[in-house]
């Protein structure tokens, strides 16, 4: 049962990088001269996918030439949100039905991956097999993260993901998730609707992370990071 297939969420306007982003999509920044989508891609490769989606909104022109220019040596596919962006849970949704596959890996691109996070990703692909779920996320406790101003997303309790007022992990931008859990949805929703539905029913899953993280939240943060990364 292993996952074949990635998907890469590089949809977003990106507002919290403005000015930058009114011109450049965010998965197109830089970081150490190598763009954030090219740094995910990157890893996707390490991790043994050989197939890969990804969906365009914003400025997608400039991503569709970027990838005509890079030679990365695997199937990728680029999948228009169309005339309206479809939020998280809808472009993945989209991507998903060019598939036929039914578990997914997906990926954020404004997560600055390094190979730290291949045991970790290893673990939660293991983890996501053995217990024939539909679901696991990678998370990091929030004293982990670079930006101290990230609120926490989840607890994290024997691989139990929760929420309350006191949430300790931050999900880290990547996630196994199947086709089926998006089955009965609208064409435009966050992902955060499907966690939230999965945690009622004590059934989202996840494998604590222990990389320092980096993500690109917004313009602040970029300029300290291209600084120190």
């Amino acid at each position: 049962m292993k996952v074949k297939t990635a998907l890469i969420l590089c949809a977003g306007l990106g507002k919290r990088l403005n000015p930058l982003t009114l011109k450049k999509p965010k998965p197109l920044l830089e970081l150490n001269n190598i763009t954030l989508l090219e740094n995910t891609i990157n890893l996707i490769k390490e991790i043994g996918i050989k197939k890969i989606f990804l969906n365009t909104f914003h400025l997608e022109n400039q991503i569709y030439d970027y990838l005509k220019e890079k030679n990365f040596n695997v199937s990728i596919n680029i999948i228009s949100d169309g005339h309206e962006i479809l939020n998280t849970g809808g472009g993945i949704k989209n991507m998903m039905c060019n598939s036929d596959e039914k578990n997914f890996f997906v990926f954020n691109s404004d997560t600055v991956w390094d190979l730290n996070y291949l045991k970790y990703i290893k673990e939660m692909e293991k983890f996501f097999e053995n217990n024939n779920i539909s679901n696991t996320l990678l998370v990091v406790n929030k004293k982990l993260s670079f930006d101290k101003k990230l609120n926490g997303d989840f607890n994290l309790e024997k691989n139990l993901l929760t929420k309350n007022k006191e949430n300790q992990y931050i999900y880290t931008g990547c996630q196994i998730i199947s086709k089926v859990l998006l089955d009965n949805t609208k064409n435009s929703f966050s992902i955060t609707e499907i966690w939230n539905e999965l945690i009622k029913k004590n059934n989202l899953f996840g494998i604590d992370c222990k990389n320092k993280f980096y993500h690109i939240k917004d313009l602040e943060i970029y300029n300290k990071l291209k600084n120190k990364v």
